[in-house]
């Protein structure tokens, strides 16, 4: 416990450590993506969708949502299609786990972007959208903190990716070799697949039809908006294929589950 006092060393108040680390609450909304058929994971997808896969000790749609929920956000919106109901069974209304949970509910695919036009209402504060399929401790709070201070209309979290070329590559002009790397080393920036997104963004998607978020962006340029990157360093895994998959298992045990 610690007192609080005033220049007269008056005690006029008193805070204990558990108010001072106490998460406050966002108001932003979260959406996630967890309405793909995981067609790269078959056969593991053959009996539940992607999201429900479970790494390490909870499926990964859970493990996304308790990340979340332990850094303030309270509304949450699941767009689903494929194999909807496991989904819904697990989670709820949310109040399991101490939040609101809403379906945008997908008759058609509609992309990583076209699902958030179903959403009920305009929000009134910056999404997070996010794909279903990441496991991560990107900091979401900072990440729409940066969003803010650069007062972009979109922000699209990125990471590093880089590879070796296995072969001595050459360089050209009209036949004549001006250079040549040995084995070179590439490194670019790709989308890590979670978006803060402010609400006149979400209004350039049209309905009815699918639409991704690439897409939106090229959308947003063309009208020369405000558009950000957030690169991270934290941990991030996308689970496309199935050695990711398994690979996940250890990232979870090391990084969520100690």
């Amino acid at each position: 416990q610690i007192p609080l006092v005033d220049a007269t060393g008056r005690v006029v108040g008193l805070e204990t450590l558990l108010e001072m680390l106490q998460v406050a609450e966002r108001d932003n909304w979260v959406v996630l993506l967890a309405g793909g058929k995981g067609v790269r994971l078959k056969p593991l997808t053959h009996a539940m969708p992607k999201p429900m896969l479970q790494v390490g000790s909870k499926p990964i749609l859970e493990t996304i949502l308790d990340s979340m929920v332990e850094q303030g956000f309270r509304r949450f919106f699941f767009a689903v299609n494929y194999m909807a109901d496991s989904i819904y069974e697990h989670f709820g209304d949310g109040s399991r786990f101490h939040v609101q949970i809403e379906y945008l509910k997908e008759k058609e695919p509609l992309g990583t972007a076209g699902a958030l036009t179903l959403l009920p209402d305009k929000p009134t504060a910056p999404l997070v959208v996010m794909n279903g399929d990441i496991i991560t401790k990107v900091d979401y709070r900072a990440l729409l903190d940066f969003h803010g201070r650069n007062r972009a209309m979109a922000t699209m979290c990125v990471r590093e990716f880089q590879f070796q070329v296995p072969f001595g590559v050459v360089s050209v002009d009209q036949h004549r070799i001006v250079d040549i790397k040995e084995k070179p080393e590439e490194r670019f920036l790709v989308n890590a697949g979670i978006y803060a997104l402010e609400p006149e963004a979400v209004e350039q998607i049209p309905k009815g039809r699918p639409y991704d978020m690439p897409k939106l962006f090229d959308t947003l340029l063309a009208q020369r908006k405000v558009l950000f990157v957030c690169p991270g360093r934290d941990c991030w895994l996308h689970i496309g294929r199935i050695d990711r998959f398994f690979r996940a298992d250890d990232v979870c045990a090391r990084e969520f589950e100690q």
